[in-house]
């Protein structure tokens, strides 16, 4: 095979966004798209890991006997596509009543709640998640520090805009969800 055509049936056409690079990685690739920029991210720590499983277990079984909604986790992607964003929140619900946004390749949508346990990269997450967050309207913004298991919630006010609602540690505490829940 000649080497000027060996890579033209893997590339048929040069992505133009960040979402189209993003959806040509292979599977597992851990990255994110916000606001057309893609960024890599390392694995999580062991206490991040360890929130993820405890947070994961107490919601799921909170959400299947209430019937709200459905809880998904990373690696899933969120696509915000007017947004030119894709990102994998570490923990989210969709409600039972936009559960139509639940698409086989991902969510196309807004979920109503989003919880992030806080990477290295804490900017990362307090600011650019936060600011694409509220642009796209989630409800309820949870940002957990693994080290500490602070948790800080971001509510969108009448005008749009994030308010911390409150700080506290080890409680998941969720208006939307109507649920109370200590990690």
């Amino acid at each position: 095979m000649n080497d000027q055509h060996k890579y033209k049936s893997y590339i048929p056409e040069v992505p133009s966004t960040a979402v189209e690079v993003y959806r040509m990685l292979p599977e597992g690739t851990r990255c994110e798209v916000i606001f057309n920029e893609l960024s890599m991210s390392p694995s999580p720590s062991r206490e991040h890991q360890f929130i993820l499983i405890k947070l994961t277990t107490l919601l799921f079984q909170f959400l299947n006997d209430k019937q709200k909604g459905t809880l998904l986790t990373a690696p899933f992607d969120v696509y915000f596509e007017d947004e030119q964003s894709v990102v994998q929140p570490d923990l989210f619900v969709v409600l039972k009543e936009d559960e139509q946004i639940i698409q086989k390749n991902g969510v196309h949508g807004t979920p109503s709640v989003i919880i992030e346990i806080i990477s290295t990269n804490r900017a990362y997450d307090t600011q650019r998640k936060r600011a694409l967050y509220e642009k796209v309207g989630v409800k309820e913004y949870f940002m957990i520090d693994p080290e500490n298991k602070k948790t800080t919630l971001l509510t969108l006010n009448t005008s749009r805009v994030y308010e911390q609602t409150y700080e506290t540690e080890g409680i998941f505490n969720s208006e939307i969800l109507s649920c109370n829940i200590s990690f």
